[in-house]
């Protein structure tokens, strides 16, 4: 997978994360990073639990629930 399509997909994770955890995105930049690292949050995730998800959609999913996993802990964190 290009660049082209790691900043797409990190993007629109970012994006989709940022609404599912407080309600709105981080700007462009914020949330293409919140999402390539939810993606890599994500497909670790995948990986110990064995699950496998190819193609634009998967590796969207996969980077929504990292993004999402992310998000959850950095809001712990920052609790404590």
């Amino acid at each position: 997978m290009g660049i082209i399509a790691w900043l797409i997909i990190g993007g629109l994770a970012g994006w989709i994360a940022g609404h599912i955890m407080r309600g709105g995105g981080f700007g462009l930049l914020g949330n293409i990073g919140v999402g390539i690292v939810g993606a890599v949050v994500g497909g670790g995730l995948f990986n110990l639990l064995g699950l496998q998800a190819g193609g634009f959609i998967g590796s969207l999913v996969t980077a929504v629930v990292g993004a999402v996993v992310l998000l959850w802990v950095i809001a712990k964190v920052k609790k404590a």
